[in-house]
């Protein structure tokens, strides 16, 4: 009698689920299963309406948000994952070894990845990450990643309680882009190279970037153990391709956005990139802190971006790659598109759509895949002449957009909302009288929240910093506001403040967003 066929552990989920027979008909249906309840899920939709890079309210143009951008990063991804998959020599062989790159499980991630950011983009994680640490004691604080897994398998839920989605471990685990906790910063070397996004921001903190909350730790552990032949701190292979499309994804779509909304003045652009290719010599002998206290002098934003990536991927970064890097983006960028203004014409929509399909198609076929990477890239990077077209291409938007003081002071007018709602509901939650009429989602969430962390006590103790039980439900009211707050959208969030401040003139309307 044969022995019955071992179970994928890839495949294995949380709570075990028996397919019905219309899935069924789907090749390996547990993934394309994953993939549906991501993309139905409610939060997937809301992503509709947060913001990627600029406010859609407040910049009034169709610029990508988090939705738009993550079906985008969905397409690159799936491109990448499907060459993988095809390739019949040593490289796909090697993808085969480290535990395959299913272009569904790709899909998923891909389409999940973004899930966790609240709103106003990354200075809405700011401020909640600085509110969760300083008001609740919750030493992760906030981190959009973690929020993402987070919701993944706890908050949001399909068909049971306590389950959250219920997803495969290869979904699960190609979502931990960075594959470690928070407290896994204070344990690296001094002085040792560290993964993207491990070292702590202040000395003796934890990783500035991780994946999972100790909260959501045995999720965390069940979705690794299926991938054994990938190290510690590394992503899988999936995980990765995910990870290079979202890069590509940003560092093109938003300059998209910048082009049609005429914010990239030609002329500074041309006046950064030109002077840093005649006078790279020169700037290269300029101390740093000359080239700080003058950022906006022309040429030196390029020559501190190239001094830090030499710095921080010397195994990577090259002075000869970073200029052919930078005549490429000024010819093709510079003095090609931007050359140009965008004048809504459908000319003007055929030369954009040309130029970002041949950069999308030359970057997707620029990965390589290694048995053992270096550990600040993954089993699947980009090449090295791909790796420094991102980077600078990312250094445009950054250095003419971001850095703009009119985005700046709407920013710091929208982290005043997050911290008006987080007081303001921490407040009510500490109101005896009146916290029954408190948004009953938010005291699921309270309650969620200390069901994780009387769980954690019981079995990880020294995961927290104390165990007594005022300390364990302050922990748990922060953290069910948090994920309350962050499950918001941008308009959702300035309505909810208005009506927290008793300034809403549409009572019944901004109560639908509770």
């Amino acid at each position: 009698m044969s022995e019955p066929a071992a179970v994928d552990p890839r495949i294995a989920r949380r709570v075990a689920e028996q397919l019905d027979e219309f899935q069924l008909v789907e090749y390996r249906p547990e993934f394309r299963v994953d993939l549906e309840r991501i993309r139905f899920s409610p939060y997937f939709s809301r992503l509709s309406a947060v913001t990627q890079v600029i406010s859609q309210s407040g910049a009034g143009l169709a610029v990508h948000n988090r939705l738009t951008h993550s079906v985008k990063v969905t397409a690159v991804a799936r491109a990448i994952a499907v060459s993988l998959v095809g390739d019949r020599g040593e490289r796909g062989a090697l993808v085969r070894d480290l535990g395959g790159c299913d272009p569904v499980v790709v899909q998923a991630a891909a389409a999940a990845h973004d899930l966790g950011h609240p709103p106003f983009g990354h200075l809405g994680e700011q401020t909640l990450n600085r509110l969760a640490r300083e008001r609740f004691g919750l030493d992760e604080g906030f981190e959009g990643n973690a929020q993402t897994f987070r919701i993944l398998t706890r908050l949001d839920e399909y068909d049971r309680a306590g389950s959250g989605l219920n997803l495969t471990a290869a979904v699960r685990a190609a979502v931990l882009k960075y594959p470690w906790m928070r407290a896994e910063g204070q344990r690296w070397p001094v002085g040792a190279a560290t993964p993207r996004g491990l070292a702590p921001a202040r000395p003796g903190e934890g990783a500035l970037k991780f994946s999972a909350y100790t909260l959501d730790a045995a999720d965390f552990a069940q979705a690794r153990a299926a991938y054994p032949a990938i190290a510690p701190l590394q992503q899988t292979v999936e995980c990765s391709v995910m990870d290079i499309a979202d890069d590509i994804a940003y560092s093109l779509h938003d300059l998209d956005d910048f082009y049609r909304a005429d914010l990239l003045n030609q002329a500074a652009v041309s006046a950064e990139f030109r002077t840093w290719i005649r006078d790279r010599a020169a700037l290269a002998r300029i101390p740093r802190e000359e080239l700080l206290r003058a950022p906006r002098t022309p040429g030196h934003g390029l020559e501190l971006l190239r001094r830090r990536m030499v710095e921080k991927d010397p195994w990577v970064a090259g002075d000869d790659a970073f200029g052919e890097s930078v005549a490429r983006v000024a010819d093709e960028v510079v003095d090609g598109l931007l050359s140009v203004p965008y004048d809504g014409s459908l000319a003007a929509d055929r030369g954009l759509a040309v130029f970002m399909s041949g950069w999308i198609a030359r970057l997707q076929h620029s990965v390589s895949v290694e048995r053992d990477p270096h550990v600040r890239s993954g089993h699947v990077s980009l090449d090295t002449a791909a790796w420094h077209d991102v980077a600078v291409l990312k250094f445009l938007q950054e250095r003419f957009v971001l850095h703009r003081p009119d985005l700046a002071v709407y920013q710091r007018g929208q982290a005043s909302v997050i911290e008006r709602l987080v007081t303001s509901f921490a407040a009510w939650l500490d109101d005896d009288d009146d916290v029954r009429r408190a948004p009953r989602r938010l005291l699921d969430l309270v309650e969620i929240a200390a069901e994780d962390y009387l769980r954690v006590r019981d079995r990880s103790p020294e995961a927290l910093p104390t165990t007594d039980a005022a300390a364990l439900r302050r922990y748990a009211t922060g953290r069910g506001i948090i994920d309350y707050v962050a499950s918001l959208t941008d308009a959702q969030a300035m309505s909810v403040a208005a009506l927290v401040s008793g300034a809403s003139e549409r009572l019944w309307d901004g109560g639908q967003g509770l």
